[in-house]
């Protein structure tokens, strides 16, 4: 294979791969938060107290998190189909990587607010704040920096999922390692597509890590 050819495929397959990490995570995000928010808030006696609909909603989530990836590919293929009007390729791959970053982004993002210190959310009642402003104000704030590790830990896995779903046609790094290094017993390749997605992993854990520093108040003050 030519330095050319290999620069073509290489480059093509992570553009796929930036893409799907890119989507899944913006829309799994969106929609994880204000689940994690939820469950971190809507115990007995918290801001939002519904109890039942926390058990169920947890429940849920933990469910979705414990099924593994690869069978969640598979077993939402009619749903891939109805969305995007096929099982494989790039924009396939989107669907089950969203669906899996919902639930584990949740469950961060309640960790994440249930470290926030209590005596300010006490404080904030004091002065009358509602529970809106509450969240908004004082949960998401003082928790930014955790929600930022928990964004690039999210990111992190998406990564590696991206290069599951090369194993079912979804394209990206994973799918370049399978059908040029595996398939075709071309080892520099799978070193090569593992090489890429090690820098990428340091790339965006770096990135994250720093957002995580900047904003964390500990931080300013020394």
């Amino acid at each position: 294979m030519s330095p050319d050819m290999l620069f073509n495929l290489l480059s093509k397959a992570l553009m796929q791969t930036l893409q799907m990490v890119f989507v899944a995570g913006i829309v799994g995000s969106i929609i994880g938060l204000p689940i994690g928010v939820f469950l971190a808030t809507s115990g007995k006696g918290e801001l939002f107290p519904a109890p039942k609909t926390n058990r169920v909603l947890g429940l849920i989530v933990n469910a979705a998190r414990s099924t593994p990836f690869i069978i969640l590919v598979v077993a939402i293929v009619p749903l891939t189909r109805l969305l995007t009007g096929t099982s494989i390729g790039t924009w396939a791959a989107i669907v089950p990587l969203t669906i899996a970053t919902i639930p584990f982004f949740a469950r961060l993002v309640e960790s994440a607010i249930r470290e926030v210190d209590k005596g300010l959310i006490e404080a904030a009642r004091a002065m009358g704040a509602t529970p809106f402003q509450i969240v908004f104000k004082v949960l998401l704030a003082e928790a930014r920096p955790s929600m930022l590790m928990a964004l690039t830990m999210t990111i992190v896995s998406l990564i590696g999922y991206s290069a599951m779903v090369g194993a079912v046609g979804g394209g990206g790094l994973g799918d370049l390692g399978i059908r040029f290094g595996y398939q075709r017993f071309n080892p520099e390749m799978m070193v090569l597509v593992v090489v890429v997605l090690i820098v990428l992993v340091q790339v965006v854990q770096s990135a994250g890590d720093g957002l995580a520093r900047r904003f964390d108040k500990r931080n300013r003050k020394n």
